[in-house]
């Protein structure tokens, strides 16, 4: 059964009895989304994990954005480790107890400690990739993508009308305000990680330059619309929880 409001709601609260593991900000957020058949998404779900749907439709999203400020809770960010771009392609999952979270295909990221950290300690399906970013004096994000073998990506976007929080039950939030992650490790077991932030402050977004390559790159066929759903973040705050088997 898919979460209720309620459990969609709880799930953004702050966990009391938990210590975090590490800070980070993240920066021009673009969230592209396309919509799908929830039959075609389950099966390339690990066990344990059902797809998420809103009005019945399931989504995939390819998010880039830029890592600043990447550190443990305790000390301070380093230049190898803690400002980078990084590009994803996620679904949306709920578990047996009803916490809806994000499922990641695939994640690139221009720094290779980063990369071999995440994949040792999350189980995530880290990448590195050449990539670029830059931010122009308009408020205009251009970024790059390019791993080793791989078509080079290209993304340009910038925000325009202030769409406020998304509120429960719309489509805005559904996507964007997600706090747990879920992860399968080398072994196989299934873990949780829980992720909080102030709620996302959306802009609906203006993108004049956008790619399909993360799809090819997954496995998936190349969607042939266009995306159906675009809205940016420009900067959040977050704290990540270590992850816990489910």
């Amino acid at each position: 059964m898919l979460p209720t409001i309620d459990q969609r709601i709880s799930a953004t609260t702050k966990p009391l009895k938990r210590s975090i593991i590490l800070r980070q900000q993240w920066h021009s957020l673009l969230y592209l989304h396309w919509d799908f058949d929830p039959a075609l998404l389950q099966p390339m779900l690990p066990q344990g994990l059902s797809i998420d749907t809103h009005e019945d439709r399931a989504y995939v999203g390819v998010v880039p954005f830029y890592m600043y400020g990447l550190r443990p809770r305790f000390g301070p960010p380093a230049p190898a480790i803690s400002y980078f771009p990084e590009l994803n392609l996620r679904t949306y999952v709920y578990d047996k107890n009803g916490r809806p979270g994000v499922w990641f295909f695939s994640l690139d990221a221009q720094s290779h400690l980063s990369v071999w950290i995440a994949r040792q300690a999350f189980s995530l399906n880290y990448h590195y990739a050449k990539m670029q970013y830059r931010r122009s004096p308009s408020g205009e994000v251009h970024m790059t993508c390019a791993r080793r073998g791989q078509a080079e990506q290209h993304y340009s976007y910038r925000a325009t009308k202030s769409l406020g929080p998304s509120q429960p039950g719309t489509l805005s939030y559904f996507l964007a305000e997600r706090y747990y992650l879920f992860a399968k490790t080398r072994r196989g077991s299934l873990r949780i990680g829980k992720i909080y932030h102030a709620p996302h402050k959306l802009y609906d977004a203006e993108v004049s330059t956008y790619s399909k390559e993360l799809f090819h790159i997954n496995g998936f066929s190349e969607p042939q619309a266009d995306y159906i759903h675009a809205v940016i973040s420009p900067k959040v705050d977050v704290s990540i929880y270590s992850l816990q088997r489910i």
